[in-house]
């Protein structure tokens, strides 16, 4: 069975990058690991980052040979956040704190994430590999939009979904999270693709 999330989750992987739009967002699973500090010059996110797509890609394979069930691996996401999200900026990044994740398909249980943690062990090093939590997370109504360029030019894009929530009659709650469109490493700046969410509720 080939399942393409990315097609049935087009709403939620793939917005409009000329407006924002209010989105519902249901509980899905996660691999998520937490940390601290500047993601441009952290070890701590870098291991993340390699533990959590060497896992994914491991229940990837054990899916498809176990279940036979195949799929195509989600983006890499981010929750971002300071204890006083009044002082959150896109400039102090040394504050911040984030939960680095990968989103993993309904069929994926505890189980099948344990026995592919106990494969991955016996094949490589990562340090980042024990934090690991598989965990359902929820953000329900939110708003979102794609950022096109990159990172260091997020700031006006976010100010506009702030304003449209506010316009809304709604107020921000929950944190600032980011879907990672496109590899840094082999994308050019100006073409870099990024869906920006912030969770929202009533005012």
């Amino acid at each position: 069975m080939k399942v393409d999330l990315r097609k049935e989750l087009k709403h939620l992987y793939a917005p409009s990058a000329k407006e924002v739009l209010a989105v519902n967002v249901p509980k899905m699973n996660f691999l998520m690991i937490y940390g601290m500090g500047d993601p441009n010059n952290s070890q701590e996110y870098k291991d993340a980052v390699e533990a959590l797509f060497s896992l994914s890609y491991a229940i990837k394979f054990m899916m498809k040979k176990e279940k036979s069930i195949d799929y195509a691996v989600m983006p890499l996401e981010g929750l971002w956040w300071i204890d006083d999200m009044t002082r959150f900026s896109v400039e102090n990044k040394n504050e911040w704190k984030w939960t680095s994740m990968i989103m993993q398909p309904e069929h994926v249980t505890k189980e099948i994430v344990n026995e592919a943690l106990d494969e991955t062990r016996k094949k490589k090093n990562l340090p980042a590999l024990s934090k690991i939590r598989f965990e359902a997370f929820s953000e329900g109504p939110s708003a979102q939009i794609m950022h096109i360029g990159p990172f260091s030019a997020e700031g006006p894009t976010i100010e506009k979904i702030h304003n449209f929530i506010k316009k809304q009659g709604y107020k921000l709650s929950g944190k600032h999270h980011e879907i990672y469109l496109s590899d840094p490493r082999k994308s050019a700046p100006e073409k870099m693709k990024t869906v920006l969410r912030q969770p929202m509720s009533p005012g």
